[in-house]
């Protein structure tokens, strides 16, 4: 199968070759033989009923320093392409959301991976709260008086924003520490939005399991440690990656949520697990692939196209 794909994500020349999981993705798309068009969200219009991208044909090797050859730009008509991969990283913000309205647009005559429907209403830590049997004790508010009681009740507790990423803004707040009216405020300056409040979860020394499912099935995994004097196994601020597989609990966490992945048309998703306990349910552009291939010896993203194939075939026949 010949497809054209139109992979909207952020600056392809700046990603980090040996880890980006979109780097990986259009490798493989190149090797099968796909034709590769990228273009940032800023690049997406509507105009008269189409949905368009100033978008520029690229090519990708493996070579640091020299990973990308892009071609001329040009206005490409989304509707005439095959497959669009939703890849730019969060803030989950009108931004995005904008973005995801727009390729509804398309939606699926156009593949959108993931479902732009679905992404719009899974951000990661607010689609968890979905599945709060497998969720550590939880709170997300405004309110500084839910927190204080939220805390007095388990001592030590995580606060985050909540549509953060990445790590960023992550504060374990202990039982004796005084910050945490100080932190409310600056989280209230600087974002209209609630917090994430969590109990936090001594396990996450031994790790912060990141697994990857596709199209709802287990494709593998990864521990990611935390750096000394760290809360955060977050890669993009010094986790250690490390091999792993999962444990009886985990099966039980991805076979419950699996279903309804696959029902949203979430065909890559990365979930976070600490303990016993599951953290995050990341839609929008997971990562963590390539570490998994290198300890597997596997290859995710082909499992990622060979599901996405298998999907427009079905559309082409079901047009015939």
């Amino acid at each position: 199968m010949s497809l054209a794909v139109a992979i909207q994500m952020d600056p392809l020349e700046t990603v980090a070759i040996d880890a980006d999981s979109t780097f990986a993705l259009a490798l493989e798309a190149q090797r099968r033989g796909f034709g590769l068009y990228h273009y940032q969200p800023r690049d997406l219009s509507w105009k008269e009923g189409r949905v368009l991208a100033k978008a520029r044909p690229f090519q990708v090797q493996r070579v640091k320093g020299d990973h990308v050859q892009f071609g001329q730009a040009e206005q490409l008509d989304l509707a005439g392409v095959d497959v669009v991969l939703l890849r730019q990283d969060p803030p989950f913000d009108l931004n995005y959301i904008s973005t995801t309205h727009l390729l509804d647009r398309i939606h699926p005559q156009t593949l959108v991976v993931n479902d732009p429907h679905h992404v719009r209403n899974a951000p990661e830590k607010l689609f968890v709260t979905q599945f709060s049997e497998l969720m550590p004790p939880s709170l997300i508010t405004y309110d500084l008086n839910e927190i204080r009681e939220f805390r007095k009740e388990h001592g030590d507790i995580i606060v985050k924003p909540l549509y953060g990423n990445g790590g960023a803004g992550v504060f374990h707040i202990k039982p004796d520490d005084t910050n945490l009216v100080s932190l409310h405020e600056m989280f209230a300056r600087f974002l209209n939005e609630p917090l994430m409040i969590q109990r936090y979860l001594p396990a996450v020394r031994a790790g912060d399991k990141r697994i990857i499912l596709v199209n709802g099935k287990v494709a593998g995994a990864l521990n990611r440690v935390p750096a000394d004097g760290e809360a955060r196994a977050n890669m993009h601020v010094g986790g250690r990656a490390e091999k792993s597989t999962l444990t009886h609990r985990e099966h039980e966490i991805c076979e419950a949520i699996g279903p309804a992945l696959k029902q949203r048309g979430l065909i890559f998703v990365g979930i976070d697990v600490i303990g016993d306990y599951l953290t995050e349910i990341n839609v929008t552009s997971p990562t963590g692939i390539q570490e998994i291939d290198r300890f597997d010896r596997v290859s995710i993203e082909g499992q990622i196209w060979d599901v996405i194939e298998e999907r427009v075939a079905e559309s082409r026949g079901s047009t015939v």
